[in-house]
């Protein structure tokens, strides 16, 4: 799947997304984050790219099942806010989440976060090797902390801090490439891996996508 065939379907799908959350609307006027509401938005909507129950199968789209309910609230009123910039975000989620409001977004981020995650992906012995120990024990050669001291000792992620375990490599990758160079905005993260090399950083997403 390439960017092009996104931008031919994602204005068919807005107009799937609208008449989702429109019959939901109807349905009744605040979404907790339990309502069903969100789940129909998850399997009607999200589920096409993201998988059944947020377990992605393509490398393009991010696993969500398992991910950390703050986070995911988060991003999803980023992508709405056009304030997540990276050309991802741009071509496609910014469009997805305009329709969204408040509840919705809480109901989804609540539904991806207690789905069970998928299994851990094998890849390349030798990165993964080397991606355990930066992620576990940091380079300090190159003032970069330990990735567990926020994303947890399994990767599970913690609050506003995403989970990578079971996440694609090749996402994760990516991620890491437009944080470094600042197409999408994350200071914190920025400061932590300014100073990684490509390889250091494939390394690290072998390693959590294995998990």
């Amino acid at each position: 799947m390439t960017k092009p065939f996104l931008r031919i379907v994602a204005p068919a799908m807005l107009v799937s997304v609208a008449l989702v959350v429109a019959s939901a609307a109807a349905a009744q006027d605040k979404l907790p984050a339990s309502d069903p509401a969100a789940q129909k938005v998850a399997a009607s909507i999200c589920s096409s790219c993201h998988g059944a129950m947020g377990v992605s199968t393509s490398p393009l789209f991010p696993r969500l099942a398992g991910q950390q309910e703050l986070y995911l609230a988060a991003q999803l009123k980023a992508f709405k806010a056009k304030t997540r910039g990276e050309a991802d975000a741009h071509d496609y989620m910014w469009g997805m989440a305009t329709l969204l409001d408040d509840s919705v977004i809480a109901g989804l981020a609540h539904y991806y976060s207690v789905q069970r995650p998928g299994p851990g992906i094998a890849g390349d012995a030798a990165l993964i090797e080397r991606g355990k120990l930066l992620y576990e024990k940091g380079d300090p050669s190159h003032n970069v902390v330990a990735c567990a001291t926020c994303h947890g000792d399994q990767a599970e992620g913690t609050s506003i801090f995403p989970r990578l375990a079971g996440q694609h490599a090749p996402y994760v990758l990516r991620q890491l490439d437009v944080i470094q160079h600042k197409f999408r905005d994350s200071p914190i993260m920025h400061g932590v891996i300014k100073d990684l090399d490509a390889n250091a950083m494939k390394a690290v997403a072998e390693y959590v996508q294995s998990k």
